[in-house]
């Protein structure tokens, strides 16, 4: 039996994020929510069904995947919005031909033979009429971008204890490293930890997976979790709930704030309860306001209607888009959008919502050119020795 994971007609409520990835490919906790669905219901999950608009590049960038294309075979859907748990995994295995999970009309999970065919996130739901609907009252999904962010803490928790604690432990450190609750810390083969770190897991595990690197006289406060090869800067203090994935390059003060990879924020400067995406730079001294001094709850902009929306939430810090950068001193309002490969600069308050490829400062900006933003954008890249490739040029050139 397959499964295929499905992006739904939603994927435009996580913009600016699902403008360059599947939402199966977003980051909360330890995991990108398909490699928790994948683990949980221990299938390898090489089907997947994403927007017409995503489809090139993931075609390009797994080759052996089936991407947008279904066999007339028994399998199960699965959506990538779903909060899978063990309750969760088991109403999905006992699933019989022609059922599914729904909740609030959202289809989240389901058995069927499809026709064979092409199918795009944009119009999956047509393979799902006429099935038996099933109503778990003990079933979630995810609706916005902010909910990953204000449980990413729980999630570390969850994800540390099931995939994380028994897992083999290259625990070592060097001699003046202050570890506060060992039981809770997992390290990596590989990873560097100079002298002068403190790691307090007392409220919450740290992990530190393969070949990360902690400068002397940082502090992490758990849970926290920092992926394959990045690099933590000293003096840096990161608070709890903080995801960094792979190969970032973290300094100054970070608090429950999730970084998809491949980032740098080195210097000095606070972020707080944000939202990053791939080949950012924050440069040194910017700082974002994370809660209104009038304590009532963030209003944040959301793409699909166009206009700031109630999150319900009390603490909302910045959501930036893949290849944005900010320059020297930066500041950036509570709520703020940043849209994919934007620039911005200067003395005054960045706030509210900045589209795609905006260029300029808080109450100014010009629209790069989607050349100017290609030739940047590969720039950055060759320093990581990686090219920019003809699906990357292709998918930039689409985004408004």
């Amino acid at each position: 039996m397959k499964c295929v994971l499905f992006d739904d007609a939603k994927w435009s409520n996580f913009f600016p994020i699902t403008l360059t990835r599947s939402i199966g490919d977003l980051r909360v906790g330890i995991l990108k929510l398909r490699q928790r669905i994948s683990a949980y219901l221990d299938m390898i999950i090489s089907n997947v069904i994403v927007s017409s608009q995503l489809e090139a590049i993931y075609k390009e960038r797994h080759k052996d995947w089936q991407v947008n294309e279904l066999e007339a075979v028994d399998t199960i859907f699965v959506n990538s919005r779903l909060k899978i748990d063990e309750k969760v995994k088991k109403q999905i295995l006992a699933l019989q031909k022609g059922e599914c999970l729904i909740k609030d009309n959202v289809i989240l999970a389901a058995r069927l033979q499809p026709k064979k065919g092409k199918y795009q996130a944009e119009s999956v739901e047509k393979i799902f009429s006429d099935l038996t609907k099933i109503e778990p009252s003990e079933i979630g999904y995810w609706k916005y971008l902010w909910d990953l962010i204000q449980a990413n803490s729980h999630y570390i928790n969850r994800d540390f204890n099931y995939f994380f604690y028994e897992k083999d432990n290259y625990f070592e450190t060097e001699l003046g490293t202050t570890v506060i609750n060992p039981y809770n810390v997992w390290i990596g083969e590989g990873t560097v930890i100079k002298p002068g770190v403190v790691i307090d897991a007392a409220d919450g595990p740290v992990v530190l997976d393969e070949n990360v690197t902690i400068l002397s006289n940082s502090v992490i406060i758990g849970p926290v979790y920092i992926g394959k090869g990045s690099t933590i800067k000293s003096g840096a203090k990161i608070y709890a709930g903080t995801s960094i994935g792979p190969v970032c390059k973290i300094g100054g003060e970070i608090e429950e704030t999730i970084f998809q990879g491949y980032s740098n924020k080195q210097h000095d400067g606070f972020l707080g309860h944000s939202y990053l995406g791939e080949w950012i730079n924050i440069g040194a001294g910017t700082n974002n306001s994370d809660l209104k001094n009038n304590y009532q709850t963030v209003a944040a902009y959301f793409y699909p209607e166009n206009k700031k929306i109630d999150t319900k939430g009390n603490f909302l810090g910045t959501i930036i888009g893949d290849h944005s950068k900010t320059g020297i001193n930066a500041t950036i309002n509570t709520g703020t959008v940043i849209g994919v490969g934007c620039s911005l600069f200067g003395s005054e308050l960045i706030r509210d919502h900045k589209p795609s490829f905006s260029f300029g400062t808080g109450s100014k900006t010009v629209k790069y050119t989607v050349t100017e933003f290609l030739e940047t954008a590969a720039l950055v890249k060759k320093r990581r020795g990686l090219d920019l490739s003809g699906s990357e040029k292709e998918l930039y050139s689409q985004i408004d």
